[in-house]
């Protein structure tokens, strides 16, 4: 068990850190339908893996020429962070008042499947949208509410939306997209980790898998971070939507397992 949620974690904070996902995205569901673990369990080792993927990628991209959008992304960094707080306490409320964890996995299931396929169909028309050039703290920080709430809730660290909503409200590139949501991951998972630790909420895992997962999201993020430099614009596109389109696949079996454990 132990040597696939590494390998797990190595290719999905790879993933990650090419397109500005985190790796949650593709950690959680994938762990689930593995059903190696307990829905709560898995959610914290995703947000622990995110967290150390995030600030390597982030150290290994300086200076790679793609700039952060700092009038934008730290007031959606902060913004992240109360909705990571939030997103944290409607976790652990759905969670205590369902016996049953294939309920909270249900749940996770059918929002990151809604989610996934709403960017999906954004990117398969996205020639066509004219992106805006938002601006101002106040609306920052209330777009950054909203991304905080949805990864913390599903323990995906980021996600799509993060990048979705940065080219089309911010009209960044895909590279842009990408390290500043890894920049807005970044502080959201660290608060929501102090958050589970201080409220006393930390599943029952074992120190050396989360260290065993760790290890995955640093080597990933910097497999990641070193391909990125090569690839283009289009082609982060493309391994983006081939990637969604396996996420709403496995969302869908996790759906269905799910269901019938109720």
């Amino acid at each position: 068990m132990n040597i696939l949620l590494f390998l797990l974690c190595l290719i999905a904070s790879c993933l990650g850190a090419i397109t500005g996902v985190g790796g949650g995205i593709l950690i959680k569901p994938i762990a689930d339908a593995m059903n190696l673990l307990p829905v709560s369990a898995i959610s914290f080792l995703s947000g622990c893996t995110v967290l150390c993927m995030s600030a390597s990628s982030l150290i290994r991209s300086r200076g790679n020429g793609v700039r952060l959008e700092k009038a934008v992304t730290v007031p959606l960094a902060v913004g992240s962070i109360g909705g990571g707080l939030l997103g944290k306490w409607l976790f652990e409320l759905v969670r205590q008042n369902f016996s049953n964890e294939a309920v909270l996995g249900l749940i996770q299931a059918i929002l990151l499947l809604a989610m996934t396929l709403a960017v999906l169909i954004y990117y398969f028309f996205k020639s066509r949208i004219q992106p805006g050039n938002l601006r101002g703290t106040v609306l920052c920080l209330a777009v950054g509410l909203t991304l905080g709430v949805i990864s913390s809730f599903l323990g995906i660290g980021g996600g799509p939306a993060n990048v979705a909503i940065l080219c089309l409200l911010f009209s960044m590139t895909s590279k842009e997209a990408a390290k500043n949501s890894i920049f807005i991951i970044f502080f959201s998972q660290i608060v929501s980790l102090i958050s589970t630790v201080a409220g006393g909420t930390v599943p029952d895992v074992s120190i050396w898998l989360v260290v065993l997962m760790a290890l995955g999201g640093v080597g990933g993020a910097l497999i990641g971070s070193a391909i990125s430099k090569r690839i283009s614009d289009s082609g982060v596109d493309k391994v983006f939507m081939w990637m969604l389109g396996a996420i709403a696949l496995v969302n869908v079996w996790n759906i269905i397992r799910f269901a019938m454990a109720l």
